[in-house]
């Protein structure tokens, strides 16, 4: 059951923190633009998610690289945001979670070998 667990709770929560930062990209549409006019803002704002969850089907079989990227994303963030602090732990604490959730798989497979 724990590697079971260990296995698949990154991967699921992985995707939910990626559809969570979706949302963030839908303020795009929110101010006095056209729908049109909003697209190249929307583009922006959608990239990291769309990246993110490139880095989860890359970290599917290597579930090391995720603990990687997600881990320094969120330190890099929270670097950059440090001025924002309620940003930083709505940003950057979904993002380490799912770091540490990912290298927490990838120590769990290797135990198993």
């Amino acid at each position: 059951m724990r590697s079971h667990l260990a296995r698949w709770l990154p991967r699921v929560v992985g995707l939910l923190v990626c559809l969570f930062l979706c949302v963030f990209s839908l303020d795009a549409f929110a101010n006095e633009k056209s729908m049109i006019d909003a697209l190249p803002d929307f583009a922006i704002h959608i990239a990291p998610p769309l990246t993110l969850i490139g880095v989860v089907a890359l970290s599917w079989h290597r579930p090391w690289i995720g603990g990687i990227i997600f881990t320094g994303i969120a330190a890099v963030y929270a670097a950059v945001a440090r001025a924002q602090p309620s940003w930083v732990l709505v940003i950057s604490g979904p993002l380490l979670s799912v770091g540490l959730l990912w290298l927490w798989s990838w120590r769990d497979g290797r135990r198993a070998r």
